[in-house]
């Protein structure tokens, strides 16, 4: 029992980066779709379309973080926190990234016929971010709670 109680320990501390990772990939693949798209059927800015695309790319540095706060030696005694942490972590930033990309997608697709709304239609986006953001910093704050 100790073994499996370990193994979510150290399952804990990697979820962080790998659930943000995927969540980053879905998020910019999303809104490269979008991007790839609007090259085609506008005459130029092609560099804003990148970019709103790639913002979802942050939650993987997020989980980076947050992994090597949690990087500490698992005992039986601290197994359950990092678990429970981290996968909640990984969980909040999957979501964000996937939602982010969405929000990216959209407001590329607004401003690719309206440039003039570009600012703005990235502003969900940039809310979501926000929520990623509350999300790491309260791990991090959390973290050193766990014991060594």
């Amino acid at each position: 029992m100790d073994a499996f109680i370990l193994t979510l320990g150290w399952l804990g501390i990697f979820t962080p980066l790998a659930l943000g990772a995927v969540g980053s990939m879905l998020g910019v693949a999303r809104g490269g779709l979008a991007a790839a798209g609007a090259l085609l059927e506008v005459e130029g800015g092609y560099g804003r379309f990148v970019g709103v695309a790639a913002m979802p790319s942050s939650q993987t540095i997020y989980g980076i973080v947050v992994m090597l706060t949690l990087s500490r030696p698992v005992t039986v005694a601290n197994a359950p926190g990092l678990f429970v942490l981290g996968v909640l972590t990984g969980v909040a930033l999957l979501i964000s990234g996937m939602a982010q990309g969405s929000a990216c997608a959209a407001a590329i697709n607004a401003s690719k016929s309206k440039a003039e709304v570009f600012g703005i239609s990235i502003a969900p986006a940039a809310v979501i971010e926000g929520f990623a953001v509350f999300v790491f910093v309260f791990a991090l704050v959390l973290a050193p709670n766990i014991p060594n």
